[in-house]
């Protein structure tokens, strides 16, 4: 297995490095996205990677890709990464790339939210609300929401964070025809991907779709998706007890790693959540690595 933190394709322009992908350009219709081993959290890439992380969120991207394809056009092209690299590229590339059409980015973070956590469990206590949607009154951390809720977020530079919108808000940045579409679709590619995944014994509890426009104007869901970095995924066998108790359900996602880095201390004071990253440990970096695969395992069997 090659670990690759951040690619260096030399055959190709890069267009941009991402938290997680990095972005080459292959003549001007079409980007190879290298999925690297970087992991962020808080808007942070840490220093270390994670070993087989890029390769899995390939094989899982693939697979929803593969499921939802019914619901919404995607990226994908369908043809071979390595294709378009030398043969001495080829090893940074092989299991982690996609090559995509390319497209005009929307500007939105679309977040679709079915319980209530992270961000959202946060912004419910302050209010009683998630982005402008009113929830009901005595809802409690990881709780089941009455149905999914579309939470969008204006997207951010690297290093700095999203921010969380009302849906009035992507009107104005979109148009009322397109915030609409793409309201929609979310909450019907994560209804289908729930669902499918709950049948494996792994709540989905809330997850961001990224979209762009072809050439037609038409909506193509893009960059990655449904993967353990855009989603929150959590075992249906952990999660009443840690609901009752008021907790985060145990996950397959980077709340592992949130967790940890949420006790960190540096000269005796919390960690700001800006760059430079504390330095991972070891054990926390397998751990991570070892959820990854569990997740991809038990989603595709």
């Amino acid at each position: 297995m090659t670990t690759v933190h951040t690619s260096s394709i030399q055959s190709l322009p890069l267009l941009a490095r991402g938290k997680v992908r990095d972005n080459y350009a292959v003549g001007d219709d079409r980007i190879l996205m290298v999925a690297s081993d970087r992991l962020s959290a808080f808007d942070v890439i840490m220093g270390e990677p994670i070993p087989g992380k890029g390769e899995l969120l390939t094989r899982m991207a693939l697979f929803w890709f593969d499921r939802l394809g019914h619901l919404s056009p995607n990226h994908l092209t369908g043809e071979d990464p390595e294709s378009v690299v030398t043969p001495a590229e080829a090893p940074q590339v092989r299991g982690r790339s996609m090559l995509v059409k390319r497209l005009k980015p929307v500007p939105i973070e679309a977040v679709v939210r079915g319980y209530l956590a992270g961000s959202g469990w946060q912004e419910y206590q302050a209010g009683q609300a998630v982005c402008g949607v009113p929830l009901p009154a005595g809802l409690k951390n990881a709780s089941k929401l009455p149905e999914p809720s579309y939470t969008p977020a204006a997207k951010a530079a690297v290093g700095e964070h999203d921010e969380n919108i009302d849906y009035a808000r992507t009107v104005e940045i979109v148009g009322p025809e397109l915030a609409a579409q793409i309201r929609d679709t979310s909450i019907a590619l994560y209804q289908a991907a729930a669902g499918i995944a709950l049948a494996k014994g792994l709540i989905i509890a809330d997850t961001k779709f990224e979209f762009g426009l072809d050439t037609d104007g038409t909506l193509v869901l893009m960059d990655e998706v449904l993967t353990p970095d855009s989603s929150r995924y959590w075992p249906v066998e952990g999660y009443e007890a840690a609901f009752a108790a008021g907790a985060n359900p145990p996950s397959y996602d980077k709340q592992f790693v949130r967790d940890w880095l949420e006790a960190v201390r540096i000269n005796g004071q919390p960690w700001p959540k800006t760059a430079p990253a504390p330095r991972l440990p070891q054990d926390v970096v397998e751990k991570t690595a070892a959820k990854y695969r569990e997740a991809l395992e038990r989603l595709t069997g």
